[in-house]
Formats: structure tokens, C-alpha cells, sequence
């Protein structure tokens, strides 16, 4: 079958104007940034959403890409479990997020000045309208399916359950089909916390005043720290300093391109993640898989998820992926579970 030739993991953007939130709020103009892998069929039948986490991008994605949490490219790719010799990957960036989509350092077009601390609140299910508003554009009815890990998977079944027709499959990872309302906002508060001691944050109009780079650092090593990443290192060093001095080398690159409001604004819109009610929604077939040593979202989970799963008359299936690595352990022992995501695809 010939196919329609698209660069591999391209970087590309869409524009759309006057988007509706499902607060009411119009955004006179939203931007969507996306990469690609492999070639969209003649037909447009071969698509397979990729969603990312929380702290990560399409990048997700990339070949070349580093092999740390975040990363999927021995997921997705040429002969992989989302095989892109017969898959066309897409993978958007979320609104509000800061790899290439419109976020808290975009101007606001009503204003002429960037939005800060003015975005405007939103819901997981506006990140997934400016994704299906992607798809229509590109002229895509119906996916393949849905793959994403931690917010990656909010998303997943967050499109299952507001587009159930869209889609054939979702493999939702390390993930839950709600964030309880008091850990959402202990978050956004811990979160605020740190951020208002930096005596640049200027309320979130930090943009002018030298940024909250030291901050970010903090916030990205707490982070890494409930990741698991001490695990990760451990693998090839051995002193606590050096061991130390990597998370803080991982921790500042990550905090020099992604902008602090957007960790907020994407923390916001977790207060009303629940699509527990919604499940009998469900259409598509569902993976779901979590990891022995995830903190964020253990293991016991499945105890309640999937027997909520099979009342609401979904087809699902559970794996558990057996890693050391905790929270990063889809990119990091892809090897263990791309097996099962590989008989997931094939099985639609």
C-alpha cells in the first residue's frame, strides 16, 4: 500500500480560533504543537494517538530522543510495540504545556501582553477538544488507538469517555481514571508554595524579572525523587554525591524549557479529573497497566479499576509491569510490557 509521504518525527503546529472551554472562557486563538513518526495512510486509517505526561512533550516520541523518564522511542517506532512501519504516530502537546502549544508565556490576543498567571482554568477535556480539533484537520475520523502514561493516560480515557466512537483501543499507563480532589489540590498548593517564595515570581508575572529557574530545579528534583530516578542511577554510580549532582544536572535541563505556570495550569485542570461516573461510556477496548513500584499510582489500584472497568461493560485487560523504576517504568523497561501493548494492537 503506498503511503503518503510525512517526514519522520516532524514538529508541526496548529492554529485554531474562538475555542470554547467548558468553563464558557472563548480562547480568541489556540495553538497546538505535534510531532509525527511514520507515514498517515491513504486512507487516514492508521493513526495512533500518543499522549504524554505531565513534564514531558511530544518528544516523547523521537527517535533519537534520551532514553530517561519521559521517553517512549522504544515504544514508538519503526518495528516497536506502535510499530510506525504500519502505525502513523501523533503526538500533541497540551494546552497550557510549553513545548509548543499555547501556554501561560503566549500573548493573549485580547491583551497584546503574555496571559502569566491570566490563563485562563482548564479541564482535561479541553486538552482532548484541542486534540480532536487536531485529528479533524488533519483528516482523521476514527483512531487506531490511544496510548499514554501517567496524564498521558488521564487523557486516554478521558477521550474514551467523551469521544467514545473515536477510537478502536486506548492503553491507558501508569495512570487512574480520577485524581482524588484533595491531592489535586495539594499539589497546585505545594506547588504555589515554592514558587511564591522565589523572589521573582512577581504573583506569575515572572517573565520580566529573571524567571524562577532555581525553583523549577527544586520542584523538578522532588519530582524526580517520587519518579524513582535514585533507582535509575544507582544502575552506574555508586557515591551519594555524584549520585546527587546527576538529579540536579537532570532536574536544571528540564527546568530551563518548561515554563512554571504551565506546571501549574496543568495541575488546575487535575481538580475535576474523574471520569469514574463516565466508564459505561467506554466503547473501545482498554489496556491498562501499572508499574510494582510506582508511588503515584501503585499497583492496588487495579483492585478497584478494573472491577469498575468490567461493571461498566468495557472490554479491559490489566498487566502489570514489573520494574524497579517506579513511575518512569514504561520508558525505562519498555522492554517488559511492549510485548503486551504489541498483542493490544494487533488484537485491533
Amino acid at each position: 500500500m503506498r503511503m503518503t509521504e510525512i517526514p519522520a518525527a516532524d514538529a508541526k503546529t496548529f492554529t485554531t480560533s474562538d475555542f470554547r472551554l467548558r468553563s464558557g472562557t472563548v480562547m480568541p486563538s489556540v495553538t497546538v504543537g505535534y510531532r509525527t513518526l511514520g507515514n498517515l495512510s491513504p486512507n487516514r486509517d492508521n493513526v495512533v494517538l500518543i499522549t504524554h505526561g505531565n513534564t514531558s512533550g511530544p518528544q516523547m516520541i523521537d527517535p533519537g530522543g534520551s532514553t530517561g523518564e519521559g521517553s517512549w522511542n522504544e515504544i514508538v517506532g519503526p518495528g516497536k510495540a506502535v510499530d510506525t512501519d504500519r502505525f502513523f504516530a501523533i503526538c500533541p502537546n497540551m494546552l497550557g504545556s510549553s513545548y509548543g502549544s499555547t501556554n501561560a508565556a503566549s500573548i493573549d490576543p485580547n491583551t497584546g501582553r503574555r496571559y502569566g498567571p491570566r490563563f485562563p482554568d482548564i479541564t482535561v477535556s479541553d486538552i482532548v477538544g484541542t486534540q480532536r480539533l487536531l485529528l479533524e484537520h488533519l483528516g482523521i475520523e476514527r483512531l487506531v488507538a490511544i496510548v499514554g502514561p501517567s496524564y498521558g493516560g488521564f487523557q486516554a480515557l478521558q477521550w474514551a469517555v467523551d469521544y467514545p466512537d473515536a477510537m478502536r483501543g486506548i492503553a491507558a499507563v501508569v495512570t487512574a481514571p480520577l485524581v482524588p480532589r484533595e491531592r489535586a489540590d495539594g499539589n497546585v498548593a505545594r506547588l504555589l508554595a515554592t514558587l511564591s517564595n522565589d523572589p521573582n515570581w512577581n504573583g506569575g508575572d515572572y517573565y520580566d524579572t529573571g524567571g524562577v529557574l532555581e525553583s523549577m530545579i527544586q520542584i523538578r528534583t522532588a519530582t524526580l525523587m517520587t519518579y524513582g530516578i535514585e533507582t535509575r542511577l544507582r544502575d552506574t554510580m555508586s557515591n551519594p554525591g555524584q549520585i546527587e549532582a546527576a538529579i540536579r544536572d537532570e532536574a536544571a535541563r528540564w527546568a530551563a524549557g518548561f515554563d512554571a505556570n504551565s506546571l501549574l495550569i496543568l495541575a488546575k485542570a487535575l481538580r475535576s479529573f474523574d471520569v469514574t461516573a463516565q466508564l459505561g461510556k467506554i466503547r473501545s477496548k482498554v489496556l491498562y497497566v501499572l508499574s510494582r513500584t510506582d508511588r503515584l499510582f501503585p499497583p492496588e489500584l487495579a483492585a478497584s479499576v478494573m472491577p469498575a472497568l468490567e461493571a461498566a461493560g468495557v472490554d479491559a485487560d490489566y498487566f502489570l509491569l514489573d520494574s524497579d523504576y517506579g513511575h518512569s517504568a514504561s520508558g525505562l523497561d519498555a522492554h517488559k510490557w511492549a510485548p503486551r501493548l504489541r498483542q493490544f494492537m494487533e488484537s485491533l
